[in-house]
C-alpha cells in the first residue's frame, strides 16, 4: 500500500489511532532505549521520537544504535553507537529500556504468554518460549501491542506466565516488584492500563467507533470501565504527516490493524 493524496484531506484511520495510542508510551522516558515489536509500535517509537520524546534511542534492530529516524523498512544512515547483544542485556538488567511486546495471552493482571498454549506438560501449541519476557518486565517498563483484541488473547489465566504481571510480582517479592512497572496496553480497540486498587486491567480509551458493549465482549475477564469512557486522542496535522509521509509512507500499520 502506498500513500496517496495530502495529508490533511484523508480521515484518519483505526491503524493510525493505535499509532498514537503506542507512541504515548513513550512520552516523557527521556533518554532510554525504545524497543517496539511489531509495525505498529515501531511507527510509534519513531513518532515519538520525531516529536514530544526526542531524546528516545533508536536501533537498526540488529546491532546499532541510529541517529536518524529513517522510514519502516529503510537503512539508517546516521550510526551514533554499536550495541551488541551482551550490551543489550546489560542495558535491560539496568532499567534503562522500554519494550513494548506483543502476547499470545494477557489477563487480567498483565501476565502474558509467548510460550505455548495449552499445559506445560502436553501443549496444544508451541509458540516462541518465554525469550527475554521475565527480565524485560521485572527490570523495565513495559507496555504490550495487541492487534487483534479477542478473548482467546484477554483471557482469565494465560497458560503460561512469560511476561511478570502484578500480581506474579507481588507474590514473588521485592526482587521481581522492585522496579516493576507495566505502562499500558494497546489493542485495535483501545487503550488500558493497570492503574486500579488491585492492579487489574481497566479501560482508558477507546478507538472511536469502538462502545464498551463490544471491548467487554472481546474480553474474556471482567474489566474495569469507567462510566464515561473517553476516545483515544486525534493525532496532530504534524503527527498525520510525519506518519503518512515520513516514517510509514508504504502504509505498513494498515495491514496489521483491520478495523
Amino acid at each position: 500500500m502506498t500513500r496517496t493524496g495530502p495529508t490533511d484531506e484523508r480521515t484518519t484511520t483505526r491503524a493510525e489511532y493505535c499509532v498514537i495510542a503506542c507512541a504515548e508510551a513513550w512520552r516523557g522516558d527521556g533518554e532510554i532505549l525504545a524497543s517496539p515489536m511489531g509495525t505498529v509500535p515501531s511507527v510509534a517509537a519513531r513518532l515519538a521520537k520525531l516529536t514530544f520524546s526526542p531524546e528516545l534511542l533508536l536501533t537498526d534492530g540488529e546491532a546499532l544504535l541510529i541517529g536518524d529516524v529513517p522510514a519502516i523498512g529503510a537503512a539508517s544512515a546516521v550510526t551514533e553507537g554499536w550495541l551488541p547483544y551482551r550490551r543489550h542485556l546489560t542495558m535491560v538488567s539496568g532499567g534503562r529500556r522500554h519494550v513494548m511486546m506483543g502476547a499470545s495471552q494477557i489477563d487480567r493482571f498483565g501476565n502474558q504468554n509467548i510460550s505455548c498454549i495449552g499445559d506445560w506438560e502436553r501443549p496444544a501449541r508451541q509458540l516462541l518460549g518465554v525469550r527475554g519476557a521475565p527480565a524485560n518486565t521485572v527490570n523495565n517498563p513495559v507496555s504490550y501491542w495487541i492487534p487483534k483484541h479477542s478473548p482467546r488473547v484477554f483471557v482469565p489465566k494465560v497458560d503460561m506466565v512469560s511476561g511478570v504481571g502484578y500480581d506474579s510480582a507481588a507474590a514473588a517479592g521485592p526482587a521481581a516488584s522492585r522496579f516493576h512497572e507495566l505502562r499500558r496496553v494497546v489493542s485495535d480497540l483501545g487503550v488500558f492500563d493497570f492503574a486500579t486498587p488491585d492492579h487489574s486491567l481497566r479501560v482508558v480509551s477507546l478507538h472511536p467507533g469502538v462502545t464498551p458493549g463490544r471491548v467487554r465482549e472481546a474480553t474474556g475477564f471482567a474489566l474495569a470501565v469507567p462510566d464515561d469512557v473517553p476516545c483515544t486522542r486525534e493525532p496532530t496535522a504534524e503527527e498525520l504527516r510525519l506518519i503518512r509521509d515520513v516514517v510509514d509512507p508504504r502504509g505498513l500499520c494498515e495491514r496489521e490493524v483491520r478495523a
